[in-house]
């Protein structure tokens, strides 16, 4: 599942393309929205919570829509070739001189702006934030310290800890702060915690390389996640993948034996 980074990545590009034009046709291919005609709408803007897009238009109505594992918007001008297949597209947002087209979306909703809350107001605090203060870090901290006993990676995944977490966060915040993703979140600095997963973010999200090292050279941007082959960008020992999560939650887990400390599934 795409990281909050990359979503927040996809609703500027789409903010940039669309806010502030009117549409002149739209094309919903989703079983719910299928009679949906936006045309004339003028687009005011995309919002981005954690994972969640608002395509906001005029007249109090936004679009909300979800990337999942698969999922993902782009823009093209009018009659450009798409890079997908047709039967891949969700719905397509046309003005005069630009396009986009999402592909694969999940979760597709139209609903009045005034009620995007219902969809996003259990998520904890969004880390992408522009107006995050003292008060979003203690929520956080708040959320992420109630259930002591917890493995760090599952709280660190959970959306309504603090929403924008994905899998290549989980490892490497991990990694940084020098412990398992099995170990409870009371082995922990929670504040340091929070802060940590923040900068990280907030490093990213205007590039498309995700780099955690600082270093956005192909092969040397990540200290464990997914360098089996390579082994620990630190210490250059072999790497250990194990499992966590049970069910649709479940997510293969990069670790360091030699630069973290905690338990870890048998191997």
């Amino acid at each position: 599942m795409p990281e909050g980074d990359t979503v927040f990545l996809a609703g500027k590009k789409l903010d940039r393309a669309l806010a502030g034009r009117t549409l002149v046709r739209t094309d919903f291919r989703h079983p719910a929205l299928a009679t949906a005609d936006l045309a004339g709408r003028e687009v005011l803007g995309v919002r981005t919570v954690g994972k969640h897009l608002f395509t906001r238009f005029s007249g109090e109505l936004s679009l909300h829509s979800h990337l999942k594992m698969d999922g993902s918007w782009e823009v093209y001008r009018p009659g450009g070739r798409w890079r997908h297949p047709a039967h891949h597209v969700r719905v397509v947002l046309a003005a005069e001189e630009v396009q986009a087209v999402g592909f694969r979306l999940h979760d597709l909703e139209l609903l009045p702006t005034g009620e995007e809350s219902r969809l996003v107001g259990h998520l904890g605090p969004d880390l992408l934030d522009p107006q995050w203060t003292d008060e979003h870090t203690g929520r956080a901290v708040a959320a992420l310290t109630a259930r002591p006993d917890r493995e760090l990676g599952l709280a660190l995944l959970d959306q309504r800890v603090m929403a924008g977490v994905g899998n290549l966060y989980k490892c490497e915040i991990c990694f940084l702060l020098g412990v398992t993703p099995w170990v409870p979140v009371s082995e922990v600095d929670a504040g340091k915690t929070v802060a940590l997963a923040r900068k990280l973010l907030l490093a990213n999200a205007w590039r498309h390389e995700q780099s955690t090292t600082g270093d956005t050279t192909r092969g040397r941007r990540n200290w464990v996640y997914e360098r089996s082959r390579q082994g620990c960008f630190r210490c250059g020992g072999r790497l250990r993948v194990g499992t966590q999560g049970h069910d649709v939650q479940r997510r293969p887990t990069w670790y360091c034996p030699r630069c973290q400390r905690g338990p870890a599934p048998a191997t």
